[in-house]
């Protein structure tokens, strides 16, 4: 997969700083992997959450951030919609940012 955006991941690390593993970790993985569909997700992440439209919710550092994406599975692209708190993620409207 081709992620876009990682610069959004990196500034959120600096500014919380214990993101900083799991983000890069997660972003090495979805990288390296071969997406086709949302049970290819949910077998890697089983808590992550499938949402319509190729949204997916990844729970990062044991669900105190939230990393929400939008996925293209035929040209194997990730972008990077929102990161943010638990708290900041329960304002949005996780399928239209």
């Amino acid at each position: 997969m081709r992620v876009v955006a990682k610069r959004i991941l990196r500034k959120f690390w600096e500014k919380h700083s214990d993101s900083e593993q799991q983000l890069k970790t997660w972003y090495k993985e979805a990288s390296k992997a071969d997406w086709l569909n949302p049970s290819d997700i949910k077998s890697e992440y089983s808590k992550a959450s499938i949402l319509k439209s190729g949204r997916v919710v990844f729970n990062i550092y044991g669900n105190k951030y939230r990393l929400i994406v939008d996925i293209n599975y035929k040209r194997q692209w990730v972008f990077i919609r929102f990161i943010g708190t638990h708290t900041d993620y329960d304002k949005i409207d996780a399928n239209k940012i």
